[in-house]
């Protein structure tokens, strides 16, 4: 049996995925900061629920001894949990914004290594954006080119080069980083732009679900990797 966990997986990219991956078979926990929503989630989805807060060190290590104690390890880790805050460009937004989509990553991806490792398979997926990455920011070809998201893009940015890093010095786990694609959840909301979440999830499944001889260290969407 494939175990899974998914942080902010009680709605959005986070829930699909993990419709989808129950529906594989996997075991999947649903990670989420409210009890309420998330118990409500993996019930509704066939899964088990772990409380979850990515900016919380407490709450992301008995998250992961919860897991270990259940499941004894860890094969796939989807970090899709994230923010986006285009409220003000001032230090108080920015430590929000790091601190979740950045720092959060590296919360839970330390305190589920020790797991990870123990997995035959080992998966990490990190839910990033293109609006990280250089190449497509400074393309006026790309949608990327007009969004003044400028801590957003920077916290994506610095997600997927996490992503880089770790699959550095970890060869024996696959590390990715993926853009999901604009997709209707309450973070564009204010835009009122997005497809489906379903079509987001596809790569994002792909890439959680990738054999021994995937890739890792890439950044990718639903067409392959993407230059950043």
């Amino acid at each position: 049996m494939t175990v899974t966990l998914i942080t902010g997986a009680n709605k959005g990219i986070g829930y699909e995925t993990a419709r989808e991956l129950v529906e594989l078979g996997h075991t999947v926990y649903v990670g989420a900061r409210s009890a309420e929503r998330g118990e409500r989630a993996a019930g509704e989805l066939g899964a088990r629920f772990v409380q979850l807060d990515v900016t919380d060190d407490d709450s992301v290590r008995t998250a992961l001894a919860t897991i270990e104690e259940d499941e004894g390890g860890l094969d796939v880790l989807v970090n899709n949990a994230g923010i986006l805050d285009a409220s003000a460009l001032d230090g108080p937004t920015a430590l929000r914004s790091f601190d979740t989509n950045a720092v959060g990553i590296v919360r839970v991806t330390e305190a589920a290594l020790p797991l990870l490792r123990r997995s035959e398979s080992p998966n990490v997926v990190n839910v990033s954006s293109s609006m990280g990455s250089f190449w497509a920011v400074t393309n006026p070809e790309r949608p990327e080119f007009g969004l003044p998201l400028a801590l957003y893009a920077a916290t994506k940015a610095a997600a997927t080069m996490l992503t880089v890093q770790y699959a550095k010095a970890e060869p024996a786990i696959r590390f990715n980083a993926v853009e999901p694609g604009a997709t209707a959840t309450d973070m564009t909301a204010a835009w009122g732009i997005g497809r489906p979440v379903a079509e987001s999830t596809r790569t994002v499944v792909r890439l959680a679900t990738l054999g021994a001889d995937g890739p890792t260290g890439t950044l990718q969407d639903e067409n392959g990797t993407l230059p950043w």
